[in-house]
């Protein structure tokens, strides 16, 4: 038996020198590097969606960390550029998660979906719960490295109470050393024993895991990139149809998240989903439009015509303003539009009152047509786009929904008050049913004109009539309506949406419209084009 002496010290000094003893720090628990303002927006945004609640609970159950994996995901999606830690500096049991976020940000994919989430925090929530399903996958498949993780983990602990043993043994041993400061060589040895028996336990465990990591890698990056790619297709897609419905990206920012999460519900679970890409191309169409429009263009001169336009007026019509007794027939001629002028080749917008869009929601506007779009789907982009024309115009906008004589629905948009998007969206869901009444809606646009006229002394408003079906109007309604439009000069286009019957000359859409065309093709955006040049 051994019985060289060893000093107190030497037992001491190995205990020590243990790696896992010396560091003294745990490692992080979390991949991404942070700072006070990241947490606070995680934390913010975690009590704001009860989705991501909703899966850190359900993830919490089977795999252990799952909220520090989640936090990590939200923040690499988040931050314009996230900085990942060291493999070295992270916890062991947080190595399978640091995988995780490693392949992620890794892909190109995922620098795609950055580009959509960066410093808007919905959208990286949005992003987490678009790759919830694959998170799942990645932590089933990453188990294995885990189960071992903890392991290593447990016998890092394991290996560090060791030590704490040996301190305490060697305080017992110190109570029988001699008096040279030496311990005997068996209590040296049970002490160095109980150090390298911890050591090899740990070093074991943390090998088991890192071969268990590595085999579980591939699969792991292959997930990462397709969960990436998904999120942002998704971001994408729901930023489009946030776009074509007129809502802009600063609107979405000063949005409250619990109202913006609750505007993407409703948009993407309605029918209104269905629309997006029709109203999308209708406002595309009506901006080119409006591009080519030539304001007040003089073009060439055509011939003379009647009305009351002034910078018009032929000279003859302006000669009579110098004989005192003529000046009263012409301010009446004036006042009736009847003053002759000279007539050019042009494009001008004349309307100066409010845009009245009446749309047919009768029942057979459900029917639908090539592409499987529907009537109603047509004629609700057709005036919504009207409705972005009013406002570029800074016009007045009114939308009557109709069917029979008493089902009718009025929405009102002033030009000097924002159109708001939950208001959009109840003209657009808003179907009455029924028949097919004229008379009731256009009265009702008459009526408009007419208050507006009274108010604001504004003049010449466009009424445009989208309907699907032909109906009579009576004899004495119809000397009515002359009559108002001829005193508030307003005209009326009608569209005939899979009608041609109503568009046929003769027809009664024919005899109240100044413009009349007829949509066959409802993917078509192209068929309202003139509407937009001309309003």
């Amino acid at each position: 038996m051994d019985t060289t002496p060893h000093t107190l010290d030497e037992p001491a000094s190995r205990a020590g020198a243990w790696p896992g003893r010396s560091t003294g720090a745990p490692g992080h628990t979390t991949a991404v590097v942070t700072d006070r303002f990241d947490r606070i927006t995680w934390q913010d945004t975690y009590e704001q969606s009860a989705g991501l609640r909703e899966l850190a609970g359900e993830l919490g159950e089977r795999y252990a960390h799952a909220s520090d994996l989640l936090t990590d995901v939200f923040l690499a999606a988040y931050k314009v550029a996230p900085q990942l830690r060291e493999r070295a500096e992270m916890a062991p049991s947080r190595l399978v998660a640091h995988q995780v976020i490693a392949a992620l940000t890794e892909s190109a994919e995922f620098a795609g979906l950055r580009r959509e989430t960066a410093g808007d925090p919905y959208a990286a929530a949005m992003a987490v719960l678009a790759q919830a399903s694959a998170l799942r996958g990645m932590l089933e498949s990453g188990r294995d490295a885990q189960d071992r993780a903890d392991r290593a983990t447990r016998a890092r602990q394991d290996a560090e109470d060791a030590a704490d043993a040996v301190g305490e043994a060697l305080g017992c041993a110190a109570d029988g050393a001699a008096e040279d400061g030496t311990v005997r060589a068996p209590a040296a040895d049970a002490v160095r024993g109980a150090v390298e028996a911890a050591e090899e336990t740990a070093r074991q465990a943390a090998q088991d895991a890192g071969h268990a990591l590595a085999a579980a890698v591939p699969g792991i990056r292959s997930a990462a990139r397709k969960a990436a790619a998904r999120a942002a297709e998704a971001v994408r897609e729901e930023a489009a149809l946030m776009r074509a419905w007129g809502v802009a990206p600063g609107d979405l920012e000063r949005m409250p998240f619990d109202r913006r999460a609750r505007l993407a519900e409703r948009l993407c679970t309605s029918r209104l989903a269905e629309w997006a890409e029709l109203i999308g191309r209708f406002r595309q169409m009506a901006r080119g439009e409006r591009a080519r429009k030539v304001e007040n263009a003089t073009g060439e001169l055509v011939g003379v015509t009647l009305g009351d336009d002034l910078s018009r007026v032929v000279p003859s019509e302006l000669a009579g303003l110098g004989l005192p007794e003529l000046r009263a027939v012409f301010a009446a001629r004036y006042a009736a539009g009847e003053l002759m002028l000279y007539d050019s080749r042009g494009e001008r917008a004349t309307g100066r009152g409010a845009v009245v869009a009446c749309v047919d929601t009768s029942h057979s506007m459900y029917e639908a047509g090539p592409g499987g779009v529907t009537r109603e789907a047509w004629a609700k982009a057709c005036a919504l786009a009207l409705l972005d024309q009013a406002r570029h115009a800074k016009r007045d906008f009114v939308g009557i929904l109709f069917s029979s004589a008493d089902k009718i629905q009025v929405f009102r948009f002033p030009a000097g008050s924002p159109a708001g998007i939950a208001q959009v969206l109840d003209f657009a869901e808003t179907f009455l049913g029924g028949g097919t009444s004229y008379q009731r809606p256009l009265s009702e646009a008459a009526g408009v004109l007419e208050a507006e006229f009274d108010d604001a002394a504004r003049a010449r408003g466009d009424i445009v009539m989208i309907t699907d079906d032909e109906c009579g109007v009576t004899e004495e309604w119809t000397r009515g309506w002359n009559e108002a439009k001829r005193r508030l000069g307003f005209r009326v286009f009608g569209v005939a949406v899979g009608a041609p019957l109503a568009a046929e000359a003769g027809s009664v859409l024919e005899a109240l419209s100044d413009n009349l065309r007829s949509v066959e093709d409802f993917t078509d955006v192209h068929a309202a084009a003139d509407l937009f040049r001309v309003i």
